[in-house]
């Protein structure tokens, strides 16, 4: 028996919903490449995606999967489909030849389809490979958010595990308050959450986490090398669950020492920033709309200059090498929030003239008439000995 996480019903569903989107586009049938998509329709998973793989979905909906070798009892085991096929490496292997083969007797010669270039797995390199194999075959059609849109809105049943994952994150903030102290690496800190997550029944996260104490409290990126706590320090935490491969995560700063007056006031604007925020994300507004919100807070304190170019993003079902999900909140972003969908807002300050860093960030989920928070990151300063 397959090892899937949804009803077969769901996928089911969430197949039809694919396929009605394309015949509203046009598309007889789509091409997909993320990973993220596959395991969506089909429960596939898999971190096979480095290599080439390609499922096909028509609109009539039948599936067929293209892979390697070393996935095909993989793909058997953690899916619902039944047409696997196979290409084989060799100095001479074309990848692109064989998704051809399958898509002609698959009876897609002569049609309309989407595919989904923007996917990692999918490499400058190997979408050339695709569009020389299909040129004169088919007619190709750019349907990277095809797939996409459906998954923002989650089902019951995937924000069962978007509140694991929150719960998760509560559990490895408190190692992280545990473990920060004066002298203590870095590393060994993130190991320890590390520990809790999996420990906790968690699964690896898409992204590495950004944590960093000294001159990498001001880094929003996880960098390599020694990094020991400072007694008078402010370290970073961009810390992450996954269950299921569905994310929540969470951002803060641990101070050692004593906070300073600047800490403080940096520290009450991301939390009167992201309360105004997650206060605004309902039902019917726009992306756009709730980066308004943040900005505006940062400049009724002054903070206008701190203010970057995103405050958070969708998050669901990712695969490395990122859990972060489209759409970006950013400003002007049109897209409608629907309930059902999940934000992570991260309020972030960098002010490197004061020397001062301060973040909050939080996962929730969007009902009608409120959000919910799936993790509980501290509205006041986070302060050790």
């Amino acid at each position: 028996m397959p090892i899937l996480h949804f009803p077969v019903e769901e996928f089911t569903r969430r197949q039809r919903a694919a396929c009605a989107s394309m015949v509203g586009q046009g598309l007889d049938g789509l091409i997909l490449f993320r990973q993220e998509s596959m395991y969506y329709l089909t429960g596939y998973d898999t971190s096979g995606y480095s290599m080439f793989q390609a499922m096909y979905l028509g609109a009539d909906g039948r599936i067929a999967l293209l892979t390697r070798p070393i996935d095909q009892i993989q793909a058997q085991q953690t899916s619902i489909i039944e047409d696997i096929r196979i290409w084989r490496d060799s100095a001479h292997a074309d990848p692109g030849r064989e998704l051809r083969a399958m898509l002609e007797d698959l009876g897609a010669r002569g049609k309309r389809l989407g595919v989904e270039y923007h996917a990692y797995g999918l490499t400058g390199q190997r979408a050339k490979m695709v569009d020389a194999a299909l040129d004169g075959f088919c007619r190709l059609i750019d349907a990277s958010d095809l797939v996409r849109l459906l998954r923002l809105v989650k089902s019951p049943a995937e924000l069962v595990y978007v509140r694991k994952a929150g719960a998760l994150c509560d559990r490895i903030f408190e190692v992280s308050r545990q473990h920060c102290r004066p002298g203590a690496s870095v590393k060994a800190i993130h190991g320890a959450m590390i520990a809790e997550l999996m420990a906790s029944g968690g699964d690896p996260t898409a992204s590495r986490w950004p944590i960093g104490a000294g001159p990498a409290a001001f880094f929003g990126r996880y960098v390599t090398g020694e990094n020991i706590v400072g007694e008078s320090d402010q370290v970073v935490f961009e810390p992450g669950a996954a269950y299921r491969h569905y994310h929540a995560c969470m951002m803060y700063n641990i101070i050692t020492g004593r906070p300073t007056e600047r800490h403080i006031a940096m520290n009450r604007v991301c939390a009167e920033a992201i309360d105004a925020c997650q206060e605004a994300l309902r039902p019917g507004r726009t992306v756009g709309e709730i980066f308004d919100v943040h900005r505006r807070t940062y400049e009724r304190a002054g903070f206008g200059h701190a203010v970057l170019s995103a405050c958070g993003y969708t998050m669901g079902a990712m695969y490395p090498p990122t859990w972060m999900d489209w759409p970006m909140i950013w400003a002007d972003n049109p897209q409608i929030i629907e309930a059902g969908m999940v934000f992570f807002l991260h309020m972030i300050i960098f002010d490197k003239a004061a020397g001062a860093s301060m973040c909050i960030g939080e996962t929730a989920i969007v009902h009608e008439a409120s959000c919910e928070r799936v993790n509980r990151t501290p509205r006041e300063p986070i302060v050790v000995s």
